[in-house]
């Protein structure tokens, strides 16, 4: 049963799906011009905080990695460039998306390292203790319970494992924080629209982004959830986060 508010955006208002139906009909219906739009809309700069979101790990040798909303792939592809574990397991609720990372793991030929399955972050189709790290990139946004989701990762992980997240955030900044209002409101919306014909998830995008409960409050769900040694470091004026904890 969710119980914080962003749990209840959704894509499409009018629609009678519930909250993972609609998100995974959106990105299906993404999917294509998704990587095109992340890099044209974050300026090629979400390539820098994925490096260091995956910087978290350290260097201490990773058999199995869990890569949840895993999309078309990229943070899986990066980890497995940046510290060579020895499987990556990505999960998504859109096939979809996926279709496309699969393809950008072959041409790399890295099929025997990488894995896609379809999953939903609040019943993990795995056993305990199996992984022994877990990453979500701009995806606990989408859960549709966000405390499940995170207890759910928290049992697939070994103990003293760490989960690192990364997720836009909202800035501080008085200068700044009018102008990021006007470009998720107006700009990414219409952008969006020009590029995946898809206006609703573009501007779903900015309304989850508001109502996700960031910085303490999600730190609180993170504990809540299991999950030790909690942090937070923002990045690039506060518009983007990183969350780590360890089981």
């Amino acid at each position: 049963m969710s119980q914080y508010a962003h749990d209840k955006i959704v894509p499409f208002a009018e629609s009678d799906a519930n909250k993972k139906e609609q998100v995974a009909t959106m990105f299906n219906s993404i999917a294509k011009r998704y990587d095109f739009l992340n890099r044209f809309l974050s300026l090629g700069i979400d390539q820098g905080w994925r490096k260091k979101a995956i910087a978290y790990f350290g260097n201490k040798p990773m058999h199995h990695l869990l890569d949840i909303a895993t999309g078309t792939a990229d943070m899986a592809l990066m980890a497995y460039k940046n510290i060579y574990p020895e499987k990556i397991t990505g999960m998504d609720i859109s096939e979809g998306m996926m279709q496309y990372g699969r393809i950008k793991i072959e041409q790399k030929s890295l099929s025997n390292k990488i894995e896609l399955v379809l999953g939903d972050s609040t019943d993990i189709p795995f056993g305990d203790n199996l992984f022994d790290g877990a990453m979500v990139a701009f995806g606990v946004r989408n859960f549709a319970d966000l405390e499940k989701g995170l207890k759910e990762i928290n049992r697939v992980l070994q103990p003293g494992s760490k989960l690192v997240i990364l997720e836009f955030s909202q800035p501080t900044s008085l200068w700044f924080k009018p102008i990021y209002n006007l470009y998720m409101k107006w700009i990414t919306p219409t952008v969006g629209k020009i590029f995946s014909g898809n206006k609703a998830a573009y501007s779903y995008l900015n309304e989850s982004v508001i109502a996700f409960p960031e910085g303490a409050a999600f730190l609180a769900i993170f504990e809540k959830a299991g999950f030790k040694q909690v942090s937070q470091q923002k990045l690039s004026l506060g518009i983007c986060s990183i969350y780590c904890g360890s089981k």
